[in-house]
């Protein structure tokens, strides 16, 4: 695999990793692969170049275990069960419990139960390889309650009829801090791992100092809004620039559905950004960014331990008061 000094990862999604210059005392290795529907990446630091095989493979199992368009994984299973017990891989049930975690901490503004409306809306099938689709169960129905969903030892999972379950961005976000948590139990000192542009930085950086990821310009994806820097943390940013498709009335969609609405969000709001302690916790983070008034979201989102920024449609950025500790 190839090994660089210095190097620039631009994301599809609006972070890109940008390490400073003059930092070849410290070797690296640097591997892409296709996963989750876009392009996984990773930098490992100290680590054999057999890491990224590991990586790869890693990031297969748990697409293999969490994809909406495959038959075989533990969601589709679990959703033809129609409110059978069904037994899943332990890393499901870690996205699980993420998923209960991410529905209570945001009162439900993050809510993967609504694939229903993502299929309703035109999102059945893979934007990437139209032959994948969803197949949900005739009871399938959005806005359910995981509160009511069972996991019980050994992985043995029963949820409520009528649940089905989108792993969405949760899911790349969270193979991102799996894939990391791996390549540093191989032996890796420091490791960043982009899954679609959801980010997890972790140990010792390639300059030795810290990690710096540069957020894209919604509008330009070859300009930078600016950098932020931060030793182990996890970065994500939800656009409804992207994914976007016409619904057979000819109007425009995208992916981010309004729990309210249960229809493709409608706001100024273009991209919003967060830091957090994990890529899995920053991609739910940023869902209330889209539907919470931006004020109270703003002031809400430093007492989640988390940082955001967000920018409307003219291309002004607005920022929570901790965004600059990592500027």
């Amino acid at each position: 695999m190839p090994r660089t000094s210095i190097e620039k990862i631009r994301s599809t999604h609006g972070a890109s990793a940008d390490h400073i210059d003059h930092i070849d005392h410290i070797d690296h290795i640097d591997h892409s692969w296709s996963m989750m529907g876009g392009r996984a990446r990773v930098l490992i630091v100290g680590s054999p170049a057999e890491a990224t095989a590991l990586a790869e493979q890693y990031g297969a199992l748990l697409e293999g275990h969490w994809s909406r368009f495959v038959a075989s994984s533990d969601l589709s299973r679990l959703a033809a069960a129609e409110g059978a017990s069904v037994a899943v891989a332990p890393e499901t049930v870690t996205l699980l419990l993420a998923m209960l975690d991410g529905w209570r901490e945001t009162d439900r503004d993050f809510d993967p139960t609504l694939l229903p409306a993502l299929v309703a809306a035109g999102y059945g099938r893979s934007l990437v390889d139209p032959t994948r689709a969803t197949t949900l169960p005739v009871s399938a129905r959005p806005r359910g309650d995981l509160e009511a969903m069972r996991i019980d030892v050994g992985g043995v999972v029963t949820a409520p009829l009528g649940v089905t379950l989108d792993p969405g961005g949760i899911g790349k976000g969270l193979a991102a801090d799996l894939i990391a948590a791996e390549l540093m139990a191989a032996g890796a000192t420091g490791c960043l791992v982009d899954i679609g542009g959801d980010v997890r930085v972790t140990g010792e950086a390639p300059d030795g100092i810290a990690w710096r990821i540069s957020i894209d310009d919604p509008f330009d994806k070859n300009e930078s809004r600016g950098v932020v820097r931060f030793a182990d943390a996890g970065i994500a940013t939800s656009s409804q620039r992207k994914r976007r498709w016409l619904t057979e009335s000819g109007m425009e969609a995208h992916h981010l559905i309004d729990p309210t609405t249960e229809r493709s969000v409608v706001t100024s709001i273009q991209t919003v950004t967060v830091i957090a302690s994990t890529a899995a916790r920053a991609e739910v983070l940023t869902k209330p960014g889209f539907v919470r008034p931006m004020d109270d979201y703003l002031a809400w989102i430093p007492n989640r331990g988390a940082a955001a920024l967000i920018i409307d449609a003219d291309g002004v950025e607005c920022t929570s008061s901790n965004w600059s500790d990592y500027a």
